[in-house]
């Protein structure tokens, strides 16, 4: 029951957070590409801090544990930022092209979004045994509950800062 309560209460946090940065974004012109890239940049080095916090806070891992699980994180989350580097540059690229953008663009951007979402998967596909030689069935699904809720937040905030595609 406490655990459940910590993971509530660490999942506002992380709401109120993400939400607070991401009222930056909200008031920045989107054509001005460094403003977005700064509040990006400032958004995802926020969001990586509270999201290790958030799940050393919630999976109880033994000192065996820990050690292990740790380096199998830190991999985790270096291939993770790599597949939304990419997810980030679309939405530059669009911020960019915004106003211009024409219709072999926004399907181009379509295209390279649904790709990004794969990748982010596959990713998450390959460390789910990784994570289950280190840690328990049970500790495993969890932090994988954890690592996808956090996801789905920063997915929500990402997409109410952006604005439709113009016709």
């Amino acid at each position: 029951m406490m655990l459940k309560k910590l993971v509530v209460l660490n999942t506002l946090l992380a709401i109120v957070m993400i939400l607070s940065i991401g009222s930056v974004l909200a008031q920045r012109e989107t054509s001005t590409g460094v403003a977005i890239d700064r509040d990006i940049a400032l958004l995802r080095r926020d969001l990586r801090t509270e999201k290790k916090k958030i799940i050393a806070m919630n999976i109880p891992l033994t000192e065996t544990e820990a050690t292990k699980f740790w380096v199998i994180y830190d991999q985790y989350t270096e291939e993770m930022t790599k597949t939304n580097d990419e997810f980030f540059g679309i939405i530059k690229d669009y911020a960019a092209n915004q106003k211009t953008l024409t219709d072999e663009q926004a399907s181009s951007m379509v295209k390279r979004w649904a790709d990004a979402q794969v990748k982010h998967l596959q990713v998450r596909v390959k460390y789910i045994p990784l994570f289950e030689k280190v840690i328990p069935g049970k500790k495993a699904a969890l932090f994988f509950q954890i690592d996808r809720r956090l996801q789905a937040l920063l997915d929500i905030q990402v997409a109410s800062e952006i604005p439709l595609v113009l016709q």
